[in-house]
């Protein structure tokens, strides 16, 4: 009888597999079917590094950590700020407006009526930012070595993907988390932007934490952006290795365990409440 289970449980988890790719290719058409933006989101990137290049030239390099004993450049220190400060603003942005789109449609409670997990609806809301980003970061660092003179190291490039391995479930958490108010309360764009924010001020991501107040700077040491950000700067600037990140990962492994549960049982509960009252598909 255990045998019979797990082979269902194995052939279940199959069957929710293998709806991702129409998620993926849904995505992958209305993308291309606006060409114009496509392309222009990655003329963005040059532009980004463009500003932050000349506004790096208005900050003394003396006032910036050191890495390995090296002092960094403005745009070396920003650069790796944005890489986890963009991977923050789609995961608490992509879930919630997915699921804001479907309730605008009318489509919302019939594709949670079909026999689909919740947690595949999730996935594959967000699977073809989950391609995409990855791509869009690497043309992004490839743009800064090549026109804006960051040197990354090569050594610390899979520890760096260990710390975002670490870090991308606590992002994920905080997105189902907002679907969840979404579900709730309909309209949350403000709510989420405030929290994005709140986030990417404490985060050290533009400017050192040592320029905030004393205890500001002391809070900002248990932010998860803040623990990734550095993370990767240590990594890929210092090529400090894998002893410079196991700290680290261990702390953000902690707290993306338990935001991923907490924003998960939010959502279960929103969802089963907007079930009972009836309302799933108002908007």
């Amino acid at each position: 009888m255990s045998t019979q289970a797990a082979s269902w449980r194995v052939g279940s988890l199959r069957g929710e597999a293998a709806k991702l790719p129409a998620f993926l290719r849904r995505d992958l058409l209305v993308a291309w079917s606006y060409r114009t933006a496509f392309f222009s989101d990655f003329a963005n990137l040059g532009a980004q590094m463009l500003l932050f290049f000349y506004i790096g030239k208005l900050v003394p390099q003396d006032s910036l950590p050191t890495y390995g004993g090296v002092q960094a450049t403005y745009i070396e220190f920003v650069t790796l700020g944005l890489v986890i400060n963009v991977f923050v603003q789609v995961a608490l942005t992509r879930i919630a407006t997915a699921l804001r789109q479907e309730q605008l449609m009318g489509t919302l409670e019939a594709l949670l009526v079909t026999p689909t997990a919740t947690g595949t609806v999730q996935v594959g809301s967000a699977i073809f930012d989950l391609i995409y980003m990855p791509v869009r970061t690497a043309v992004f660092l490839c743009f800064t070595v090549l026109f804006a003179g960051v040197d990354l190291e090569a050594s610390g490039i899979l520890p760096a993907l260990l710390v975002l391995l670490a870090f991308i479930p606590f992002v994920w958490g905080l997105g189902i988390a907002c679907a969840a108010g979404i579900l709730t309360f309909k309209r949350g764009a403000g709510a989420m932007s405030l929290a994005a924010l709140l986030l990417g001020v404490t985060s050290g991501a533009f400017f050192p934490l040592e320029l905030l107040p004393h205890w500001m700077a002391t809070l900002a040491e248990y932010n998860p952006l803040a623990i990734a950000i550095e993370g990767l700067r240590n990594a890929l600037l210092a090529g400090t290795g894998w002893d410079g990140v196991d700290r680290d990962v261990i702390i953000l492994a902690t707290q993306s365990t338990l935001t991923l549960l907490a924003g998960s049982a939010l959502f279960r509960l929103a969802l089963r409440r907007e079930q009972r009252r009836g309302t799933l598909g108002l908007y």
